[in-house]
């Protein structure tokens, strides 16, 4: 993508199943655990910019000693500052005790069997250290203890919020993370209660209850109830303080999650590449954890996946697929070769099928897989091309001729090179323009004057702003004949509300040309015939509520808008005919089969809270409000 925008976080976890002395004598060391979470965390870093933390539980601690410790950093280099203070425990450990499991255990923090770390993606608010995770919801009884950490967004806050209270409770802010946080802590504590209750008669001491409980505490039943009015993307993994630990995963599986156990280690991650890179595993080995299906780990070591609600259906976020989630995963790395080798026939449509003035390239970096797939596309196309005019040629085969035919390929190169950030203190507002715009810079002499057409592909358009205001402007320097922008991802229609920053409809540069449209066409009355009924609904039970800016998108053709946002993102005074073609949705569904959660670009949302966000959006946009739709 050649412009940035916020996305989900990541999520670790990490549950040794043997005594601490038994990673010392086979790995050398007592801090496996902690090295195995920096290296999960840190091959996943793709997955947040804004912060980072950690949180341990010890297991079996003797009352009065500390068994939770946490830490986190928001600072510029957060996982080196995070794991720094970590490591600074240890630096003046005398050997002998630094390869003695037992007293690191008793002695120092970090040290313990169960742990989670995070990696942290703001979509909105600051970016302060309190907000990020874990989050640690403190007692003084050991089971009533709860660590939580997730990537998620949920669209109904606000309910949830008014449940808490209703309950009697005080929440210290309305907050997505602290309203969960709170909630599932509200049914741990009457779950903890339950059982005290139910054991008390028997004559067991409120120690013996305690043990009791470990026991027999339900994390199915405790995430069923906790989590009945969710609506939205999730997992979340959370950690009790006597060594319970689960993962939670959303029931239409928007947020991704898997898992891998041994006889050794129980671990989680957002990414499975991850996992494989760092417990050294196969594919096969590594499964994704169920939507609707809880990852439990209880304190005996059993490990279960359990469903805590009834699954929907599958839309696991195809954005994962298209740009966030690392491309060394199998699966994605396929899906985004298919992706371009989707836009093959309708990129050689728009050149004419001329092989010979047509240079092929992308913008870096994220597009190169996609990219791979459009040359293989292209390249088939031109294979056929090659065999129809050999055929032709029937008995009558002249040498120089064929070799003529042979020699036609696709001309691939490495056109636009994202250079150095650049850092400007330029009070001048378009002195600093114009020094951004150079973010980019062109390989010089490729491209034949005026003859050649220039196809770039981006694996997907949000705003448009970054094409216009840089990649264009400097493209256009090789003197194209024409510029063909190529979207590995459909045009992005409607705001997200499961994870991604992209809740402000103004933004979007298909919006714009949609609105564009309705004015050039004398039909902007639509506007505010569709904000009446969006206000008309805004107070209704979200399972009631309809997306009613779809309508408007429904008066035009998909290449009415892609013209409309090729005229949009045309720079001023550039000579080049600018052309944008996009991924059609129902090729995204076939690249992307199993993880076909389409809602930025068909408006189609998994969960009923999405119709509201998208109706909210459209009415912040009436409004001439700059604020987030949920």
């Amino acid at each position: 993508m050649s412009e940035a925008i916020k996305h989900e976080c990541g999520i670790a976890l990490i549950r040794l199943l043997k005594p601490l002395s038994y990673y010392e004598e086979k790995y050398g060391t007592s801090l496996y655990a902690i090295n195995k979470l920096r290296l999960l965390m840190q091959k996943q870093r793709n997955r947040g910019q804004d912060g980072a933390g950690m949180a341990t539980i010890k297991l079996d601690p003797a009352p009065g000693t500390k068994y939770i410790s946490r830490k986190r950093s928001n600072a510029s280099n957060y996982l080196h500052d995070l794991f720094s203070q970590i490591y600074w425990h240890f630096k003046d450990v005398p050997y002998e005790q630094l390869h003695d499991p037992e007293w690191l255990k008793n002695n120092k923090p970090y040290v313990g069997e169960v742990m989670m770390g995070h990696l942290r993606y703001g979509t909105h608010g600051d970016n302060s250290i309190e907000t990020c995770h874990p989050f640690l919801r403190q007692n003084n009884w050991i089971t009533r203890n709860l660590i939580l950490a997730g990537n998620f967004n949920l669209t109904n806050v606000d309910e949830l919020f008014q449940e808490l209270v209703a309950l009697g409770q005080y929440p210290k802010e309305k907050a997505d993370t602290v309203t969960v946080m709170e909630k599932i802590g509200h049914f741990l504590d009457d779950e903890v209660q339950r059982l005290h209750t139910w054991f008390k008669p028997d004559g067991y001491s409120n120690e013996q209850i305690n043990s009791l409980i470990f026991d027999h505490l339900d994390i199915q039943r405790l995430l069923r109830r906790a989590s009945k009015k969710f609506d939205g993307g999730y997992v979340m993994v959370g950690m009790i303080g006597h060594g319970d630990a689960f993962v939670m995963r959303d029931p239409s599986g928007i947020r991704p999650a898997f898992y891998y156990c041994d006889d050794e280690i129980a671990v989680a991650a957002s990414e499975r590449p991850a996992i494989q890179t760092t417990f050294n595993v196969h594919i096969s080995k590594v499964r994704e954890l169920k939507p609707g299906h809880a990852l439990i780990i209880k304190k005996n070591g059993l490990i279960s996946e359990k469903p805590f609600v009834e699954p929907a259906p599958r839309a696991s976020c195809s954005f994962e697929r298209i740009y966030f989630s690392r491309g060394t995963d199998r699966d994605i790395y396929l899906e985004r070769k298919k992706l371009g080798e989707l836009l093959a026939d309708a990129v050689l449509k728009a050149v004419d099928y001329d092989f010979k003035h047509t240079v092929f390239s992308f913008i870096p970096n994220t597009a190169e897989t996609a990219f791979y797939g459009l040359v293989e596309g292209v390249e088939i196309r031109l294979n056929e091309i090659k065999r129809d005019k050999i055929v032709k040629m029937g008995s009558d085969i002249k040498p120089a001729k064929l070799e003529k035919i042979l020699a036609m390929r696709a001309r691939v190169e490495k056109i636009v090179v994202k250079d150095e950030k650049q850092r400007t203190f330029i009070a001048d507002s378009s002195s600093r323009e114009e020094m951004m715009s150079h973010v980019y810079d062109v390989s010089y002499g490729i491209v034949d004057n005026e003859k050649d057409t220039l196809v770039l592909l981006d694996d997907s358009i949000v705003r448009g702003t970054t094409l216009r205001d840089s990649i264009i402007k400097i493209v256009s320097r090789l003197r194209p004949k024409k510029i063909v922008i190529v979207s590995s991802a459909p045009q992005i229609r409607y705001p997200d509300c499961y994870g991604i920053d992209m809740s402000k409809m103004k933004e979007f540069v298909a919006f714009q040309a949609m609105v564009a449209l309705l004015k050039e066409s004398g039909r902007e009355h639509l506007m505010q015939e569709t904000y009446e009924r969006c206000k008309a609904q805004e107070n209704e039970p979200k399972e009631q509520i309809i997306n009613e800016v779809s309508t408007l998108y429904d008066l035009f053709t998909d290449e009415e808008i892609s013209q409309k946002i090729a005229e949009i993102i045309t720079p001023p005074n550039i000579k080049p005919k600018v052309e944008v073609i996009y991924q059609k949705v129902e090729d995204l569904q076939k690249a992307c089969a199993d993880n076909n959660g389409d809602w930025y670009f068909s408006g189609k949302y998994p969960t009923p809270g999405g119709n509201r966000v998208v109706n909210r959006a459209f009415i912040n946009y009436m409004e001439n409000k700059d604020e987030r739709a949920y």
